[in-house]
């Protein structure tokens, strides 16, 4: 499962009113969000690196395992929606289904509602093994380990000392504390883990892509944070958007444009790590998460 997007500049509209929940945007809010869309090329390239990752992740658990699974896709946003996924597991007479959200982390506000509506549509008649955070699997923190190398590669050794990894999620509200919610712990310990395995010398978190609503969201966001880098003497600050797995909007515009724009105010040389997408090590990352959860 994943967010979705839509894969036309016609389709935004309908889009934004599901994500909220039915509400049509105003006026001065779609002309926004197209705006955004229309900076990185239109439409975000998120459904197809979405289909390959699918695809991809069927092949490799054919691979290793054949005949063993039926690999579905299911959006929370755009069609086709989790439920019609969902529902034709049930109707097909499938009593087992593994649920996979392609985030790594996890939290009451993003990852468990998209659980929370497979299960209504599975049933009571289908078993749902809900997958969690998945960021601890053997090897994918070693895989954005190396892109952090990679990015730094590109900055000269003689900077190193005022380099800095900054990891970042997607934020969400402040409410979610109130649960309980460890989703903020988890990004705090994926980039310390990922930064350690790189060997970087200095590293923070940042939070990004807050909603615009009237509720404060989870910070400091990275905009700020960058500022902030600038007036403390770095020169170089290496992007890692740890909490997503693909090049979308959230990516695209929200650092490679966004961000970056700050960080030339502020006279940063910002340079951004590698998005996984269909990375064959990651499908087999994945492949990995299903296949320990199905035991």
């Amino acid at each position: 499962m994943a967010h979705g997007t839509p894969t036309s500049s016609s389709g935004i509209e309908a889009f934004y009113t599901r994500i909220r929940h039915g509400h049509a945007p105003t006026p001065e809010q779609l002309a926004d969000l197209t705006r955004r869309y229309q900076a990185i090329g239109g439409t975000s390239p998120l459904a197809q690196h979405t289909a390959d990752q699918v695809a991809g992740l069927a092949a490799t658990l054919e691979a290793t395992s054949p005949g063993a699974y039926d690999v579905r896709y299911g959006s929370k946003f755009e069609p086709p929606l989790l439920e019609e996924a969902a529902t034709a597991f049930r109707e097909e007479g499938y009593e087992r289904v593994v649920g996979l959200v392609l985030a790594p982390h996890s939290s009451t506000m993003s990852t468990d509602q998209y659980m929370d509506r497979a299960r209504l549509a599975l049933g009571e008649s289908v078993e749902l093994i809900a997958i969690g955070a998945w960021y601890r699997t053997p090897g994918f923190l070693e895989l954005i380990a190396q892109r952090v190398l990679d990015a730094m590669a590109t900055i000269a050794p003689s900077r190193y000392d005022t380099t800095e990894v900054l990891f970042s999620a997607h934020s969400l509200p402040m409410k979610i504390l109130e649960l309980g919610d460890t989703y903020p712990e988890q990004l705090h310990e994926s980039a310390k883990i990922a930064a350690e395995l790189a060997g970087v010398r200095s590293f923070d978190v940042a939070w990004q892509s807050a909603g615009r609503t009237p509720d404060p969201w989870l910070g400091p966001d990275i905009l700020d944070v960058l500022r902030d880098k600038g007036a403390k003497g770095f020169t170089d600050v290496v992007s890692c958007p740890i909490g997503f797995v693909s090049d979308h909007l959230e990516v695209l515009f929200d650092v490679d444009i966004e961000a970056q724009s700050v960080a030339r105010e502020v006279g940063l040389n910002l340079v951004r790590t590698a998005s996984l997408n269909d990375d064959p090590a990651f499908l087999a990352v994945l492949a990995r998460v299903v296949k320990t959860a199905a035991k």
